[in-house]
């Protein structure tokens, strides 16, 4: 793990405390602005690269705890075992002794930047985090195809819902007619019944008035005929109470209903609307994948050659100058132009569009930017090696 690069590790060492400004990975240590520029002239460290602790705080922090020396040995790390894949120092090599291809690990990392093992876990990365992202998306339409479905069964269960209760409205509908009419039926026939009785019912009260009448005020010969002609009609009254006995008229009728069997069972039968099934469909999408990596060895990937490339034409600009001699290309893709004959500078934006003019140079040759807003030119009016003007807000 790399020491704390906050303070210079050489005034640490001599218990005194500064702030580092650089950072050195040969040393494994930060150095203060003193002690940079004794390293940097020392025999021993003068071709050390260093970096600045801003640029180094940069690093991602499981590269900074990384460590840069043998945890076992705390000595830096000389050798590399293929067999084992891991780093060695000069102590570990005891254990090492029975494997082949050691390798100096200074030559191994030797541009490993450029390196096709690097190269290979830029594009890995690339690959996956590609994969990841169709993944993801192919996720996220999922979910949004659940959604649509639910809906879309919601609709059919309210759907099927709604036939099963019409259905069922038309068969209570027919029910309740039939259980009217059912009812009108068996009161018709009570009702001419009962209309019936009545009418025997009045007649048998006057012959009892007409009974007593005769009882008291007639003659015997009287009394006597009336009886035979109450003989006669009480006889048919007693046969026409006689026949009602002996037919139906007088059942009591009850209403019943029974339902269908497959109705009432329903509520046994029927436990479930329906069936949710989850199925699932291979995903139709391919992830993205390279060749089958084999073991990278650290070669730099081959540096293109000047002679080897070809210009294409991005863009004209209208300088509106003549005798342009130089021209630098700024970070933030805007153009400066040097003109020698018109004693100007002249920057441009990245449409072409002019931005504005320095006069103030004189004749220029060659134009440069050299970083923190500053740009360099070089110019025959000034017996100088170097003049710099700057313009804020590049």
């Amino acid at each position: 793990m790399a020491s704390n690069w906050s303070n210079c590790g050489v005034c640490d060492y001599r218990q005194v405390t500064k702030p580092s400004v650089v950072w050195c990975s040969e040393c494994d240590e930060g150095l203060c602005g003193d002690c940079k520029e004794h390293h940097s002239i020392s025999k021993a460290s003068r071709n050390h690269e260093t970096v600045s602790i801003a640029e180094y705080k940069k690093l991602p922090k499981e590269i900074l705890q990384i460590a840069t020396v043998c945890k076992i040995h705390n000595e830096k790390y000389e050798l590399f075992c293929g067999k084992h894949d891991c780093p060695c120092c000069k102590k570990c090599v005891k254990s090492h002794n029975d494997c082949k291809g050691l390798t100096d690990i200074n030559e191994l990392i030797k541009n490993v930047k450029t390196s096709n093992a690097f190269y290979e876990i830029e594009e890995t990365v690339l690959e996956v985090a590609e994969n990841i992202k169709l993944i993801k998306t192919n996720r996220e339409d999922n979910l949004t195809s659940l959604e649509e479905q639910r809906r879309e069964i919601e609709e059919e269960i309210k759907q099927m819902r709604s036939v099963i209760n019409r259905h069922l409205d038309v068969l209570q509908d027919d029910l309740m007619k039939e259980l009217k009419a059912a009812e009108q039926k068996e009161n018709n026939k009570i009702q001419k019944l009962l209309t019936d009785l009545k009418t025997k019912e009045i007649e048998i009260t006057e012959f009892k008035e007409n009974i007593a009448n005769i009882k008291q005020h007639a003659s015997e010969l009287q009394a006597f005929l009336a009886i035979k002609h109450f003989e006669t009609v009480i006889s048919v009254a007693e046969k026409f109470i006689h026949s009602i006995i002996k037919s139906d008229a007088t059942n009591r009728a009850n209403i019943s209903c029974q339902f269908t069997n497959s109705l009432a069972q329903i509520t046994a039968s029927v436990q479930k609307f329906g069936e949710i099934n989850v199925s699932s469909n291979p995903c139709d999408f391919s992830l993205k994948k390279r060749k089958q990596k084999q073991a990278q060895i650290m070669v730099a990937l081959p540096t293109k050659n000047i002679d080897n490339l070809t210009l294409t034409l991005q863009k004209r600009i209208n300088t509106e100058s003549s005798n342009v001699h130089g021209c630098s290309l700024l970070p933030d893709g805007r153009m400066v132009f040097s003109c020698l004959k018109q004693d100007k500078t002249s920057v441009f934006k990245t449409d072409g569009s002019k931005d504005f003019e320095m006069n103030d140079f004189g004749p220029t040759f060659d134009v440069v930017f050299i970083g923190d807003d500053c740009i360099a030119v070089t110019s025959d009016k000034y017996n100088r090696h170097k003049e710099q003007k700057t313009k804020e807000n590049y």
